[in-house]
């Protein structure tokens, strides 16, 4: 299982790095479609693309208005885009609204239910399961876990991480855990506030949950450094953890 990342940082873009997006090429599976999201016809494998969202704050769907130019020339099957329920009209009637966008975007929505009633899953090409479940973000959000050949990646964004929340249950043990961590930490109190984490707690989760590896992404777009989060705490507590660049390509 191989995924490569379009874009790793938050609500906005920055000189090094585009919002979040992370693509399967193998499977045609993409997990939000910030403004990275421009970067997935370069990679196209497959005749039809599943996008999953994790929510519809800008800077994880603002992608979806570049599918023409991703599709064109690729000879795709329209877009399946899986997204809360209650959240395809608010993107039907305001996103994409005759007077911010006037055309006919070539996707079609299919609902992944109500963020809020737990879990479910989906079987995609290559014989591949995602899973889906809750998270306590603002407006609600989604995460997922992706298992293939005995490999799992899970993918946490735009939460506050704590050992007490119930998303911990679906990630143990997963291979590879990517979580925001938009703050350093001694910014609790914004985390907190925004619905995202700090760096020291997000390292306690991946080793309450035993994963076996943590990639770091959603970091603060004001900071274009090498390290914006202060991956040196993260590692105090968790020792395999970095924070991956754009383009970085993981294959398990």
């Amino acid at each position: 299982m191989k995924f490569v990342f379009l874009g790793t940082t938050g609500y906005h873009p920055n000189n090094r790095r585009h919002t979040p997006s992370i693509m399967f090429p193998e499977i045609g599976l993409i997990l939000d479609a910030g403004t990275g999201f421009f970067r997935a016809r370069d990679l196209i494998q497959t005749n039809q693309l599943h996008v999953f969202l994790s929510h519809i704050h800008l800077d994880h769907c603002f992608g979806l208005t570049f599918l023409f130019d991703i599709g064109f020339e690729k000879n795709l099957q329209p877009t399946k885009v899986y997204v809360d329920s209650e959240k395809i009209d608010v993107l039907n009637k305001h996103f994409f609204h005759e007077l911010l966008f006037p055309a006919q975007l070539p996707l079609e929505f299919s609902p992944i239910s109500d963020a809020k009633a737990g879990s479910h899953q989906f079987l995609l090409p290559n014989e591949t399961k995602l899973t889906t479940f809750p998270l306590k973000h603002p407006g609600g959000a989604v995460g997922f876990v992706i298992e293939q050949d005995s490999k799992t990646v899970a993918y946490v964004t735009d939460t506050t991480a704590s050992l007490d929340e119930p998303y911990l249950r679906y990630i143990q043990n997963v291979d590879v855990l990517i979580h925001e961590c938009y703050f350093p930490d001694g910014e609790e109190e914004k985390a907190e506030l925004t619905g995202h984490s700090c760096a020291t707690p997000v390292a306690k989760v991946a080793k309450e949950c035993n994963v076996g590896e943590l990639l770091l992404v959603h970091v603060n777009p004001l900071n274009e450094s090498d390290d914006p989060i202060g991956i040196e705490n993260v590692r105090k507590v968790f020792r395999n953890a970095r924070i991956p660049s754009d383009f970085d390509t993981v294959d398990l």
